[in-house]
């Protein structure tokens, strides 16, 4: 099958990786879209907009199977508009708030995201189905996002700072479980279970990988090896560092639209 992987930055090369480990014949071309980085910072609106004009200029270039939007933003407010614009299958990307209810013992879960998705109806939404009688203590927070850009491209964070606020809120003490709500974060995975390792976190990137390849097991695996590009709309920062942190991912070359 031929995914299109879709993204605001790096973060959906987590669920790239996922995909290549499950189903390496699976083809990949990764969209990240730079210019409008930050999502969680962005009015509804334009974002819903711009969203579907460029994943539908996307859809007619690329022709892909199937389309993942491994972005927890995108997916809480494109995914019902994006469904009914086009014919191409989406998999969307959710806070794991199932796994998270499922981990814990205490029945209180932390939920760390992009502003933007705590915010949405749909985040309390997963919180009534799979997770009732939990204590939920959330975060929107705009900065870890660009800590895990940072970091992709080789440099040294600090999120303590940015997590500090979700553990002070009266009860957050009985956090035993963590829903990550943005796929940036699995790129911080090691600073977040260095500062709290007592605490299960639950990344969103396999479960997406999973439910990708479940949804789209019926497409033929293209007959033979083929180039793979990372597109970005905008020219990235330190792009040499980039093009070389791709290539871990199965990209070969790094495209500008």
């Amino acid at each position: 099958m031929h995914l299109l992987v879709f993204d605001s930055g790096i973060g959906g090369l987590g669920v790239v990786r996922e995909i290549r480990r499950l189903q390496p014949k699976a083809r990949i071309t990764y969209l990240a879209d730079n210019v409008f980085f930050p999502y969680g910072e962005k009015a509804d609106a334009p974002l819903l907009a711009h969203i579907l004009v460029l994943l539908g200029d996307a859809i007619q270039r690329f022709t892909p199977d199937a389309v993942v939007i491994a972005c927890n933003t995108a997916s809480t407010i494109a995914l019902p508009a994006l469904r009914a614009a086009f014919t191409t299958p989406f998999i969307g990307c959710v806070p794991p708030i199932k796994p998270a209810a499922a981990a814990s013992k205490t029945r209180h879960l932390g939920v760390l995201a992009t502003a933007a998705t705590v915010r949405r109806a749909y985040l309390q939404g997963l919180i009534n189905e799979f997770a009732p009688g939990c204590t939920i203590h959330s975060l929107g927070t705009p900065t870890l996002a660009e800590l895990a850009e940072q970091k992709f491209r080789g440099a040294s964070v600090d999120v303590a700072a940015a997590i500090a606020p979700l553990f002070s809120r009266p009860g957050a003490e009985a956090i035993d479980a963590i829903a990550l709500g943005c796929t940036h974060y699995t790129f911080l995975l090691p600073e977040f279970q260095a500062l709290y390792p007592g605490i299960t976190w639950c990344d969103p990137a396999l479960p997406v990988a999973r439910r990708t390849l479940a949804l789209t097991s019926h497409f033929t695996p293209p007959p033979g090896p083929a180039p793979e590009t990372a597109w970005f709309t905008a020219p990235p920062t330190q792009r040499a560092i980039l093009q070389t942190r791709l290539r871990e991912f199965g990209f070969a070359s790094l495209a500008c639209l």
